[in-house]
């Protein structure tokens, strides 16, 4: 079974959405097998946002991150990581596909209720990174 990493960011968590995107996943045949609650710190979204330090937009995405609590979230699956971005959704909420959760849930680029890693080798590293070994 492979394995992602999925977070539930802030404006998610605000809205009180935990339980209906975790359920999401869970229909779609994504088993949960650990997850938590933080509130991120530099220090951890700099390892896992290390390939955007140099952007324009990096430093206004840490600070979404770290404005309220979020959830880590290990799922596994077949094609665990296409599956979790499929159910996500474009990362802009406005051409994300009807259905998808940031569709549904998201208002922006940045506030589109949640993070899945981009492809298995991102999978490996953002797991390592959130629950360690």
């Amino acid at each position: 079974m492979e394995k992602t990493l999925i977070l539930i960011k802030p404006d998610a968590v605000e809205k009180k959405l935990i339980g209906t995107i975790i359920k999401m996943y869970e229909e779609n045949g994504l088993t949960i097998e650990d997850m938590y609650m933080c509130v991120p710190t530099e220090e951890i979204l700099a390892k896992h946002y290390a390939e955007h330090i140099e952007r324009d937009f990096y430093k206004g995405l840490v600070e979404f991150m770290m404005s309220g609590k979020i959830v880590a979230v290990l799922a596994s699956g077949e094609n665990a990581v296409s599956l979790v971005r499929k159910i996500n959704g474009a990362t802009n909420p406005k051409k994300a596909d009807p259905c998808t959760i940031r569709y549904l849930y998201g208002s922006g680029v940045q506030m589109n209720a949640v993070h899945g890693s981009a492809v298995i080798e991102d999978a490996i590293r953002e797991i390592e990174i959130w629950f360690g070994n």
